[in-house]
């Protein structure tokens, strides 16, 4: 049976700003692709990242070329080789996995709700503070700092909330040298792990530094192809269905990661819970899960993910990738 396919640009206002490193936030910009096979309905979210020279007027260009592959027929396997890895990869492949598990053919496995990390982007010192008293009885924090003020605004969130784990985010705004200098302030901060401190075009110097907070790859890894030239420089591994371009690959990297003695961490960009659905499948065995972009939209998608004090539960039955 023939399918159609659909792909649209949709914008999700966020609740308060998202502030990191590299810049603000206001709004989360998403391609939501849906696939139809008789009665069934399956639906993809991927988020075009800038970072990574994505726009969405590209990624919908890019499914626009893969439609005939897509709506004769084509498998999961077929995409992988007509596209690569990224945002309009990852929601037609998302929506295929939907697809196929409502027809019956395939099923991701249910979720369970698990401990995720909740963000403080960069503000004053104060307010990042205040963000953290809210949050001192969770799980996880994760703290987005920069280069110059990264010591202030640990100090401040680790003094609110003296509990949680830690994970600390300088979005590639720091440098090896920092990484060293500032050893001593995130041990005695008890920070969990270290994301991406540095440019991933610039961390072989990572290689040559014995840091005794782990260090994950974020922005230096999108799919298994990345792996053998992170073995000396990284702990951990972010694994996001936007970079490996859907959940077929971030399952294949996951397990070839383990193998080769990474730890997982999984993590989002800010978007629906249509685009943390798919990632909870590969979130169920990580050390680290950060799939808290929902969390920062005025109105999420209905039927959507939900916080409760830090454990972050699934959608509702039917949203994604089960029957309804």
């Amino acid at each position: 049976m023939l399918r159609t396919l659909d792909a649209r640009d949709d914008r999700f206002g966020l609740s308060t700003p998202f502030r990191i490193s590299r810049g603000v936030k206001t709004a989360a910009d998403v391609v939501t692709v849906t696939i139809r096979q008789g009665d069934a309905v399956g639906r993809g979210e991927g988020v075009p990242y800038s970072r990574y020279g994505e726009t969405v007027a590209g990624a919908l260009a890019a499914i626009e070329a893969a439609r005939g592959l897509i709506e004769r027929g084509g498998t999961r396997a077929d995409l992988a080789a007509a596209m690569p890895a990224g945002a309009a990869r990852n929601a037609v492949d998302c929506a295929l996995w939907d697809l196929d598990a409502r027809l019956g053919r395939a099923a991701p496995g249910a979720a369970e709700k698990l401990p995720s990390a909740l963000t403080i982007g960069i503000d004053a010192p104060e307010a990042m503070a205040a963000v953290a008293a809210r949050h001192a009885h969770v799980p996880l924090l994760k703290v987005k700092v920069d280069r110059d003020g990264a010591e202030a605004q640990l100090a401040a969130v680790r003094a609110a909330a003296p509990a949680p784990r830690l994970i600390v985010d300088p979005n590639e705004s720091w440098r090896v040298e920092d990484v060293a200098r500032l050893q001593d302030l995130l041990v005695a901060h008890r920070v969990d792990l270290l994301e991406q401190p540095v440019p991933a075009e610039d961390d072989a110097g990572l290689a040559a530094l014995d840091s005794v907070v782990p260090i994950c790859a974020d922005e230096s890894l999108h799919t298994r192809a990345d792996l053998p030239r992170l073995r000396d420089r990284y702990a951990f591994v972010n694994i996001k269905l936007d970079k490996t371009g859907g959940l077929t690959e971030a399952l294949a990297l996951a397990e070839e990661a383990r193998a080769e003695g990474f730890g997982i961490m999984v993590g989002c960009m800010v978007c629906s819970s249509l685009g943390i659905a798919p990632a909870l499948r590969v979130a169920r065995n990580a050390a680290f899960v950060d799939l808290d972009g929902p969390l920062w939209l005025a109105q999420d998608r209905d039927g959507g993910v939900r916080d409760e004090g830090g454990w972050l539960h699934p959608p509702v039955p039917g949203f994604w990738g089960g029957a309804d």
